[in-house]
């Protein structure tokens, strides 16, 4: 008799059995429909014993403390740590992909770390990390081990962040989102085409992820999107996209644009240059976004806080150390009163641009 292809796997609940025999995986729209021994495009969930299950439970590619800004969030908790872990896979396949060795893994000793979701918690405590995150790949895979982390934290008065693709079916997302704090979302283009050829996925199950965290959850959320030259950083699209998310997400919704660096399959094309990004803002701003954001680039200027009352500073920040501090307890502008959207506590961290790797027993 052979050995099961996954033998410390655990079972999972978002899934259909086939009349031909195959289980279809029903977390994301891609539907992979395995055999028994095949894993899907993500990696990490494969078919066995005539079930999906999750191959990566209590496994990660590394853990690693942050400041909250480097997720990024601007307005959630600023300044504090967050413990920071992935595993391996992805559900999509982006050809600009920066965290590609661990994303597009097909190797287990990619996940050589492990933590039980209590020991990770734990470590969290210990460390006086205010979250932790699950990113550097998509939780959307490995969702129940976020879940059961998430439960872990929880139960210790830590908050969870999803950094997503936001690439979902319906149950799977309320399920997840059940469980989060705060997410930003990686909304990578404005056009299905983009989604198509360079993400090989779809543009509309990202967008209703994002209705979704908006109308039905507390989610706190922001939005990042890379700006990739000649490919998704036309004036037009970037419009198009800032009036959506002006109509159907709200004036308050922080967005990142973020630089791009050559990388992966799409190393043929010129970096972001910075005045790319300043223009992008500017037609946020235009379009009626009130908090917009630049990424991988010195701009203190422009990855700060203004009032979107009076226009004046209320979080300075250099790369993702805070300088001035301008928000009352309350989270208010105390030149105008305005509130600032967001998830504040009286006292700001200061954690800055260190970066810790972490060992998790357990």
């Amino acid at each position: 008799m052979s050995a099961r292809p996954f033998p410390d796997a655990v079972a999972t609940r978002h899934w259909t059995k086939l009349a031909d025999g195959r289980v279809r995986c029903d977390v994301c729209p891609r539907e992979c429909k395995l055999a028994d021994g095949q894993r899907g495009l993500c990696f990490v969930r494969g078919a066995q014993d005539g079930a999906i299950v999750l191959a990566a439970h209590g496994r990660a590619s590394g853990f690693c403390v942050d400041p909250i800004e480097k997720k990024p969030l601007n307005h959630f908790l600023p300044g504090t740590p967050v413990l920071s872990f992935g595993t391996a896979g992805c559900n999509l396949a982006c050809d600009f992909c920066q965290n590609w060795d661990i994303s597009r893994s097909r190797d287990m000793a990619a996940m050589a770390d492990s933590a039980t979701p209590e020991a990770l918690a734990a470590t969290a405590s210990r460390l006086g990390c205010r979250s932790v995150a699950f990113t550097y790949n998509d939780p959307a895979v490995f969702l129940e081990y976020a879940i059961d982390v998430a439960r872990a934290c929880h139960a210790r008065d830590i908050r969870t962040v999803a950094v997503t693709a936001g690439y979902m079916h319906d149950a799977p997302r309320r399920e997840l989102f059940a469980h989060i704090d705060a997410a930003n979302v990686d909304l990578k283009s404005f056009s299905d085409d983009f989604y198509r050829r360079v993400t090989k996925g779809r543009l509309q199950p990202v967008l209703d992820t994002l209705l979704y965290l908006r109308r039905e959850t507390a989610v706190w959320l922001e939005i990042t999107t890379l700006l990739i030259p000649g490919a998704n950083d036309s004036p037009d699209e970037i419009e198009a996209m800032c009036r959506w998310i002006r109509r159907d997400l709200g004036a308050e919704v922080p967005l990142h644009f973020t630089a791009f660096r050559p990388d992966y399959r799409m190393t043929d094309r010129p970096e972001t240059p910075p005045s790319t990004l300043a223009r992008a803002r500017q037609i946020a701003l235009r379009a009626g976004l009130r908090h917009v954001y630049v990424g991988n680039v010195h701009d203190i200027g422009r990855q700060s806080t203004w009032c979107a009352g009076c226009g004046e500073l209320l979080v300075e920040r250099d790369w993702h150390r805070l300088g001035a501090w301008h928000l009352d307890a309350q989270g208010r502008c105390p030149h105008c009163g305005t509130p600032c959207a967001g998830v504040f506590e009286p006292r700001p961290g200061d954690w800055g641009r260190k970066r810790l790797p972490v060992r998790i027993g357990g």
